[in-house]
């Protein structure tokens, strides 16, 4: 063999060994320091409550989840758009005393109320309605309390 190719094998293996005494020098001070103070025992008995506590945050996190699901179900139904609209029905007579409110949840179902007043009395309407539709004829207010509660 090469008396050249001997020196550079050499020189390889005395560095490949000098940095792995490197190595294991800076692991062990490492491991010193995270040693320090501590017992075998107390470290496994701190790496039991982390465990634990990992598997009780795990099982928080799946019933909040839960829970998020049944409030926004909730949310979906419950009243997102509200407006009132008030009008007077007959020019002649009295002010804007009469009408129209609109609420709609955020799938626009709901229910618009309205009452028109006169001197006479007073009458009170609750029409359904289904993804911002009435089966029943909306009045041009009760249209217009709708359209401004829509959830767009």
């Amino acid at each position: 063999m090469n008396i050249k190719l001997q020196i550079a094998f050499f020189v390889f293996i005395g560095i490949a060994i000098l940095l792995g005494v490197f190595w294991t020098i800076k692991t062990e001070k490492r491991l010193k320091k995270f040693f320090l103070g501590k017992k075998a025992e107390n470290l496994e008995e701190n790496l039991i409550i982390l465990e634990k506590d990992i598997e009780k945050l795990k099982i928080s996190k799946e019933k909040t989840e839960k829970e998020l699901e049944e409030i926004n179900k909730k949310l979906k139904k419950s009243i997102r758009g509200l407006e009132t609209v008030r009008f007077n029905p007959f020019p002649d007579q009295g002010s804007n005393q009469s009408f129209a409110i609109g609420m709609l949840n955020e799938e626009n179902n709901g229910v618009v109320i309205s009452s028109l007043y006169s001197r006479e009395g007073m009458s009170i309407f609750a029409k359904p309605i289904k993804n911002g539709k009435s089966e029943y004829e909306l009045t041009e207010e009760e249209k217009e309390a709708l359209n401004k509660a829509e959830i767009k």
